[in-house]
């Protein structure tokens, strides 16, 4: 896996002993004026949160030698998603949002960081529409169970014993009133195009994206295989939860990101061809194959903010490196920027992948890496890679 590679920038943004991270590839860390950067805090890396693990919810002053300031605490987080920290669309000056857990439920907090006024949303959030309107959300404490480094600590799934419930799945919740409802079941979705392998497997739902335009969301549709692991279809919809249409459906999807309003990049299975990145188009049977020969692993992949670039990474290879990489598909060239190690003991809901992800103007990449002794956040300037090209 061969691409040129050029000597870019790399600083770390925070500092241990503490760990710092801000959590998956879908979002970016910084606000609108470019100056300030949201992360996690938490005193360990070395196992997973449990119920009473609280990581600080903070934002970092670029521009005053990268101070976190503390904002708030949650006890709803994970090493690969973090709360699902971000900025808030529309808003992206002043309001955050962030999940935590009270009383008996998941649910998130709206914060403005300029007076700290707080609002409480009786949801957790997963994704959150490009206007800001509205959100969708699994249920995490599913997630915990089934797919461990992705839920929370703390409640106990109710349809733990349901392989298939029809009351529990996707919920669309108002970020303006708080009013949720179920959109689309686990069941309803377990029964479209059903084979062998679904029968008596417990099925969840993970990794929700609203496109470009808001028109349709994007998710991934997962079962437990007999034998270990999962299979995976992935699945659109519009946000009312109606017009479902299984994009890709060979037994694995993986990573994902949208390209425009009705193309989606996957790293993805198909029998006929094999695994690679594919541009699928939504509600239609096409799609093509991205990166032949360049892009040949699984990776974190997202289209830069003019779409030119697609950002990614990779797992570590047998030397426990991460290769963080940019990939111009007009030219079909791939830019390595650098290597990274994985320290082996972080393995699995605890690994400490790249997740990289670009600042608003595409000038700059941000990822968390552990290659240091600490998991910390850095920032990697790739101004002059992509003004080269």
């Amino acid at each position: 896996m061969m691409g040129q590679s050029r000597s870019v920038p790399v600083r770390a943004v925070t500092t241990g002993p503490r760990h710092h991270f801000f959590g998956y590839y879908d979002k970016s860390p910084w606000d609108a004026t470019g100056r300030y950067m949201l992360a996690l805090e938490a005193p360990f890396a070395d196992r997973e949160p449990g119920p009473d693990d609280r990581a600080t919810v903070g934002v970092i002053d670029l521009e005053a030698d990268c101070l976190l300031y503390p904002l708030a605490e949650t006890t709803a987080w994970n090493w690969q998603q973090g709360a699902m920290l971000q900025w808030l669309p529309g808003a992206t000056d002043r309001l955050i949002i962030f999940n935590d857990r009270r009383d008996d439920g998941f649910i998130s907090v709206i914060m403005n960081i300029r007076n700290a006024e707080v609002r409480v949303l009786p949801r957790p959030i997963y994704a959150i529409s490009r206007d800001g309107s509205r959100a969708l959300t699994p249920n995490f404490a599913r997630l915990a169970d089934l797919r461990p480094g992705y839920g929370y600590a703390g409640l106990a799934d109710p349809w733990r014993d349901n392989p298939q419930p029809a009351d529990d799945g996707i919920y669309e919740m108002d970020l303006a009133t708080g009013e949720s409802r179920l959109i689309i079941s686990i069941a309803q979705v377990a029964g479209l195009a059903r084979d062998q392998t679904m029968a008596r497997r417990h099925h969840w739902f993970n990794h929700l994206l609203f496109n470009p335009d808001d028109s349709r969301f994007v998710f991934l549709h997962r079962w437990q295989r007999a034998a270990g692991g999962r299979y995976t279809r992935m699945f659109t919809a519009a946000p009312d939860g109606s017009g479902i249409f299984c994009v890709s459906d060979h037994e694995m999807v993986s990573h994902f990101d949208w390209r425009d309003e009705r193309q989606i990049l996957a790293w993805a299975r198909r029998r006929e061809v094999g695994d690679r990145f594919f541009l699928f188009t939504d509600q239609s049977t096409k799609f093509e194959v991205v990166g032949e020969g360049v892009l040949t692993a699984d990776g974190h992949c997202s289209y830069s903010p003019d779409g030119e670039w697609i950002l990614t990474d990779t797992y570590p290879d047998q030397e426990n490196m991460r290769r963080l990489m940019l990939y111009r598909p007009d030219e079909n060239r791939r830019v390595d920027l650098g290597r990274f190690f994985s320290p082996p003991e972080l393995q699995g809901p605890i690994r400490c992948d790249l997740h990289p992800r670009w600042s608003r103007d595409g000038r700059q990449v941000c990822m968390d890496s552990a290659h240091e002794g600490t998991r910390q956040m850095y920032v990697v300037e790739v101004a002059e890679v992509v003004d080269a090209a």
